[in-house]
């Protein structure tokens, strides 16, 4: 066989091994990426952000899942709906929606429970569950970082075992 037919051959195999994965796809702003931006630049690498944490935390558990982080630091949810189409996959099982605070902080916090129940409609359309990861702050309080609005690696952690029973009950695991 040839280098280019191996490379095919190794190609097909890696294919049919993340079509196996279920997607679970984390959709929301700074705490979903892990970092602020601007004024509020604190965080963790995405590598200890909470998608990443429960990527881990599940295949642990014998789940085979990948966790898409698609936060964006800043965001609206309004943003976050104008997006989700393009990072929702064929693959996607559930669909993580963490919101946070800034429609309130732009001045958009009227519009934020249209864009969730719009969010939600349009996952469930699709067949996808959505699982909500709000109010951040009782879940993980005591790892805010200095401005107080962003959480160290131990929050997320925390943010990753809190998702995990109920990641796995709308059925992401495979």
């Amino acid at each position: 066989m040839g280098r280019v037919g191996l490379l095919a051959l190794l190609l097909c195999i890696g294919a049919g091994s993340a079509a196996q994965a279920a997607e679970v796809v984390a959709l929301g702003a700074s705490n979903t990426i892990g970092r602020g931006r601007g004024s509020t630049p604190d965080g963790v690498n995405p590598g200890q952000a909470f998608p990443a944490q429960l990527e881990r935390l599940l295949q642990s558990q014998g789940c085979r899942v990948r966790v898409l982080n698609a936060g964006v630091a800043g965001n609206t949810t309004g943003q976050m709906l104008t997006r989700m189409n393009g990072v929702l996959g064929k693959d996607t099982r559930v669909l993580i929606l963490q919101p946070g605070g800034n429609d309130q902080r732009s001045g958009r916090g009227n519009e934020r429970a249209a864009n969730i129940a719009e969010i939600r409609r349009r996952a469930s359309a699709r067949g996808i569950k959505v699982v909500m990861l709000d109010n951040l702050g009782r879940i993980a309080g005591g790892h805010r970082l200095p401005d107080g609005q962003h959480f160290g690696a131990g929050g997320h952690a925390l943010f990753a075992a809190h998702l995990a029973p109920q990641v796995k009950a709308a059925g992401a695991c495979r």
